[in-house]
Parts: C-alpha cells; sequence; structure tokens
C-alpha cells in the first residue's frame, strides 16, 4: 500500500494453502491460504488522520495461478480482489506477470457514487499504480 496510507497489519491468521511439490512449498508456512484472515488498519483519506480497519479472507488458492479475497468488514459495501500469476518469457528471460482482477461497489446510493466519480477510482488506480511499481523492486534478485 502507498506509504501515505499508512496501512498496518492488526491480525494475521494464516491458514497453510494446500499442498505443492514445487520449489514455492518451502514458502508455504508464511503464504495466506484459504480460509487466511487478514485485519489491517489504514488511514481512510491521506490528508486527515482517521484510521479504518478492514478485515479480509482469502477465499481462493491455487498455486502458480491465483488467489483471491474478499472483504468481511471495511471501506467498501463489496470487495473481491483476484491476484492472478501467468509464467511468460521475454527476451529470453523468465518472469511473471501479476494481474489484478477488482470488482467492489462503494455502497452509500447517490453520496458512494459522487465519492466513486470524485475520489475512490483515482485512489484505487493509484494504489494498484503503487504496487506494480513496488512490486518488480521487492522481486527484483
Amino acid at each position: 500500500m502507498p506509504p501515505a496510507i499508512e496501512t498496518k497489519i492488526v491480525l494475521l491468521e494464516l491458514k497453510p494453502p494446500p499442498p505443492d511439490h514445487s520449489a514455492l512449498a518451502t514458502m508455504a508456512s508464511s503464504l495466506a491460504g484459504s480460509g487466511s484472515k487478514i485485519v489491517t488498519s489504514f488511514r481512510v483519506f491521506p490528508f486527515l488522520p482517521i484510521q479504518a480497519q478492514w478485515i479480509s479472507y482469502i477465499i481462493e488458492f491455487e498455486w502458480n495461478h491465483h488467489f483471491a479475497d474478499i472483504q468481511e468488514k471495511g471501506p467498501f459495501k463489496t470487495w473481491h480482489h483476484r491476484h492472478q500469476f501467468a509464467t511468460v518469457t521475454r527476451n529470453g528471460v523468465n518472469g511473471t506477470i501479476v494481474r489484478d482482477l477488482v470488482e467492489y461497489e462503494v455502497g452509500f446510493g447517490f453520496l458512494g457514487a459522487i465519492a466513486q466519480n470524485l475520489f475512490v477510482r483515482h485512489q484505487i488506480q493509484q494504489t494498484f499504480a503503487y504496487r506494480q511499481n513496488i512490486l518488480q523492486s521487492l522481486l527484483q534478485p
């Protein structure tokens, strides 16, 4: 998450992913498989010191393909986020494409629609743009 949002992990209840016999299996104890619970706190608006809580659960996990989370409690009426992974080779270099599919509803009727158009969509786009930029540097050997 972008630093301005000041996201902090409050609680992490990891359930192991299903067994896998690849090299990634050695990391299984530190991964969030289906049923894992993640509670974070974050700034709703970067310019205000108000913290909110977001409770989400991992509902799907398939090795080397995807995992998905849903919001139980948080800023949206509904939230479903699927993280997809695909192995690719470009110019003789092996790598992974990370793709995010997000479906959400802001809620709050007409006011939510205004918020969506004024800042929610933009904030979500900024969050995922930041993530794409930081992800590459985090995963470089």
